[in-house]
């Protein structure tokens, strides 16, 4: 048994979505070393008022300020405080504890999750837009704060496991892989057709909406890439892809004198979780054991970036650097959501994408200097890429 001086205190933000809902299966299974501070989601108050009540916390937390009353509602008589509101969410993550999930998508995720790096403990960092939008600045606070970020997406937790602790000096290269998602063997004509509901059937993962519409378009193994510089300090041309559909290894490290290293595991969002919850020590998963044999093969493949020309622009995004990685972030949450919203094709995403590229950054080259600057040039590229619509909208049977 833990005893109390030695359980440790975690918030999480984004507690309703998948990763969220990974981590509190999490907390849940091994309740006795953990107290949960602060559950914090976007707009569902029923689910989160159940998950606050299942792991004991102290407080729950609703992006949405318009459904605060039905949250008071759902805990009331608890002993949960609960609150909503953009301001309430950064309140709760600057609130003092060891351990915050880092789970909220999208742009959304970065001002809650600098407010807890700013408060030191350990960041377990889900939202890739963090370092994808804002990523010097980022990157800069953690060092300025103390504060320890250990990631979570699974082929960054492997890359992590796969380093070993030795030095990013030591390493060629670092290879992310991806499952190729839904489209890795469709023609290049049948893919202009895609509906959402094509694009939504990962063959491996279970994901919130866009992330998975990502993973169809290759956007997300380019996003990763641009995470993956800051998180290592490596550089683009350091930095490769590879299309391995069986989901089994997640990250490969390349030495200098040959040597491979590789992280491998169940596609199950568990695993890497875990590996930032209980680190450095390790804690149990109930998630199923990678069987090698019953695999029986494991293959590996360029990605192709005539098909997927979304990998191609975050690859020419992160060697361009300066203000490209957070233009391309924006117009990309935008895209997805006009394709979800079914206001225009999949081929619209990345052609959306490269054509704010080109407006936003006109006359523009440098870095956002800090956080706030990022969240104004994410705010300015959003309206660019919102005027990007064809003449002709698309509408899915």
């Amino acid at each position: 048994m833990v005893n109390a001086a030695e359980r440790r205190t975690v918030t999480v933000l984004g507690a309703t979505g998948s990763v969220g809902g990974a981590t509190v299966d999490l907390l849940e299974l091994h309740a006795e070393r953990f107290e949960v501070e602060a559950v914090v989601g976007r707009r569902d108050a029923a689910a989160l008022a159940q998950t606050a009540i299942r792991l004991g916390a102290r407080r729950a937390v609703l992006a949405d300020e318009s459904q605060g009353p039905a949250l008071i509602s759902a805990l009331a008589g608890s002993g949960v405080i609960a609150s909503a509101g953009d301001q309430a969410v950064i309140d709760a993550a600057a609130i003092p504890v060891d351990w915050t999930m880092a789970a909220i998508a999208g742009a959304a995720g970065l001002a809650p999750t600098v407010a807890a790096v700013r408060r030191g403990g350990a960041v377990a960092l889900a939202t890739k837009e963090c370092l994808v939008c804002a990523g010097a600045a980022f990157m800069a606070e953690v060092a300025r704060c103390g504060a320890s970020l250990l990631p979570v997406d699974s082929e960054h937790n492997a890359l992590l496991q796969a380093l070993g602790g030795q030095s990013v000096d030591d390493v060629e290269t670092m290879t992310l892989t991806a499952s190729g998602g839904p489209f890795r063997t469709w023609s290049a004509e049948r893919i202009a057709e895609a509906r959402p509901e094509d694009a939504l059937k990962h063959p491996t993962w279970s994901m919130g909406a866009k992330i998975t519409i990502d993973s169809a378009t290759l956007m997300n193994k380019g996003l990763e890439l641009i995470e993956a510089h800051h998180l290592f300090a490596i550089g683009a041309d350091r930095l490769d892809v590879l299309v391995h559909p069986q989901s089994a290894v997640h990250g490969l490290v390349t030495f200098k004198d040959g040597a491979v290293t590789a992280g491998l595991g169940p596609p199950d969002m568990r695993v890497p979780i875990a590996h930032t919850l209980g680190f450095p020590e390790r804690i149990a998963t109930p998630a199923a054991r990678l069987d090698l044999a019953q695999l029986g093969s494991l293959t590996f493949e360029a990605p192709d970036l005539v098909r997927f020309p979304a990998l191609r622009l975050a690859q020419e995004a992160l060697a361009d650097g300066g203000a490209a990685p957070t233009v391309l972030n924006a117009a990309n949450e935008v895209a997805v959501a006009l394709f979800l919203a079914r206001r225009i094709g999949f081929m619209e995403i990345p052609r959306i994408v490269e054509e704010t590229l080109g407006v936003a950054l006109r006359g523009r080259s440098a870095a956002p200097a800090s956080v706030e600057d990022a969240l104004a040039l994410d705010r300015e590229a959003r309206r660019i890429a919102s005027e990007r619509l064809p003449v002709a909208q698309f509408r899915a049977h």
